[in-house]
């Protein structure tokens, strides 16, 4: 599904390395590997600190026979790719992986993004305002329906909202449910402070609550947000003993 679609969806210049198994009548590649290249000072916001905006994604295939290739996505110069790395998801279930990046514009702030060897495949709008960022947490079937859900907090630093969205072959990226107080990055940081786990088998997303003293667990339930407090926040220990499923204090 993803593949027969690309032709209708390419945002952005592609390069496609030499490789064998890159011939037009070749079966679908999977991406194994992805990381950002070309690092430019050319948008400046510093979310991230210094060095974590990118003007390149460099994604690895390798086809069915064995065959291995590349392709490098490059931004044109009022987009960079504001993240510390990409990430391999399979948004659409079909057993291929996408690559879910952060990429921002230099004056409409940044959205989420999802690409694949063919270039984009589907994004959230821009958040509509420089230097306002978003910070990914993952992509999990949350509500046990066998589709996956995209969480991510819209600007952690300042509005702190969880969002929950679907991929839709049709629609593209839908959203299906929102709430207010919740973080998972502090501005500066090289890092973020949460994700997903699945603690006796129920996947969650762990995170801080917007004021950084509590650890914050939350899933989907009947189409709604549904959080409970895992214990005291301490520092990026806290969250990362509750993704490892014990006690954050």
């Amino acid at each position: 599904m993803r593949r027969a679609a690309l032709a209708a969806v390419l945002a952005v210049p592609v390069a496609i390395g030499t490789g064998a198994g890159t011939g037009a009548a070749s079966p679908a590649p999977d991406i194994i590997r992805a990381e950002y290249t070309e690092p430019t000072t050319r948008y400046g916001h510093g979310a991230l600190g210094e060095g974590a905006e990118w003007g390149a994604l460099r994604i690895g295939l390798k086809y069915p026979d064995g065959a291995l290739a590349t392709v490098t996505v490059r931004l044109p110069e009022n987009r960079v790719f504001e993240d510390i790395a990409p990430r391999l998801v399979d948004i659409d279930s079909d057993g291929l992986s996408e690559v879910m990046v952060v990429e921002s514009d230099l004056q409409a702030g940044s959205r989420l993004a999802f690409y694949s060897e063919g270039g984009l495949i589907a994004a959230t709008p821009f958040i509509g305002t420089r230097n306002r960022w978003l910070a990914p947490l993952g992509v999990v079937d949350l509500d046990g329906d066998g589709d996956p859900e995209i969480a991510w907090v819209d600007r952690p630093h300042l509005a702190k909202i969880l969002r929950i969205w679907r991929f839709r072959p049709v629609e593209g990226l839908v959203p299906v449910a929102a709430a207010e107080g919740f973080s998972n990055h502090r501005f500066g940081e090289g890092f973020f402070q949460g994700g997903v786990r699945a603690c006796a088998g129920m996947p969650e997303l762990v995170m801080a609550d917007a004021g950084w003293t509590r650890v914050m667990a939350a899933t989907l339930r009947e189409g709604r947000i549904v959080s409970r407090d895992l214990g005291p926040y301490a520092g990026p220990e806290s969250i990362a003993a509750a993704l490892a499923c014990r006690d954050p204090g």
